[in-house]
């Protein structure tokens, strides 16, 4: 149910880094490990399941929005994820 916005002391921007702001330039990432990076995480940071899930929610979609910035590692074997990292010229 929408709630009013003078319910909220602070209501800042909706912000989310950029793909040069949350990747080094020679490495490549998972998903899950993006999901961890946007929320401020280690990458290798252990999170349970279900927090996990939530956080792939805000990755893809991330990863969709910024895929111009981006390059696709395909997985090295089947049964490791792809990999994602920063476009460089």
């Amino acid at each position: 149910m929408p709630v009013p916005k003078d319910e909220f002391d602070r209501l800042p921007p909706c912000d989310f880094y950029t793909p040069a702001e949350l990747f080094e330039p020679d490495q490549m990432y998972t998903v899950y490990e993006i999901a961890r990076l946007l929320q401020g995480l280690e990458t290798d940071a252990e999170i349970d399941r279900e927090t996990e899930d939530i956080l792939l929610d805000w990755a893809i979609p991330w990863i969709m929005v910024h895929a111009d910035a981006l390059v696709v590692g395909e997985p090295r074997s089947d049964d490791e994820p792809g990999y994602y990292g920063l476009k460089t010229d």
